[in-house]
């Protein structure tokens, strides 16, 4: 192989590396833009979640609210309930 040949054979290689590093270049950039993205679409989805949660505890207090408050009808239920019992001559 002679020095022709030889040169001709690096400047192949110089050009597969040289295609190489370009493809990986625009690689690299397409991956921060993804990473961005998802970034963003990660701090949407933070955001949503501590809506929902906050949502949730207002709706456990809801829920709770009305528990106490159906106790409290049962128990004023049951206490006319005796009465009208007694009224009627039940006891």
């Amino acid at each position: 192989m002679n020095i022709d040949e030889r040169l001709e054979k690096l400047a192949e290689r110089h050009e597969a590396l040289t295609q190489t590093v370009e493809l990986l270049a625009h690689e690299i950039s397409e991956l921060r833009a993804s990473t961005h993205e998802l970034r963003a679409s990660t701090q949407e989805l933070k955001a949503s979640h501590q809506e929902l949660k906050a949502f949730t505890q207002e709706l456990r207090g809801f829920t709770q609210d009305i528990a106490e408050g159906t106790a409290r009808l049962l128990h004023v239920a049951q206490i006319h309930e005796r009465r009208i019992t007694r009224l009627e001559g039940g006891e």
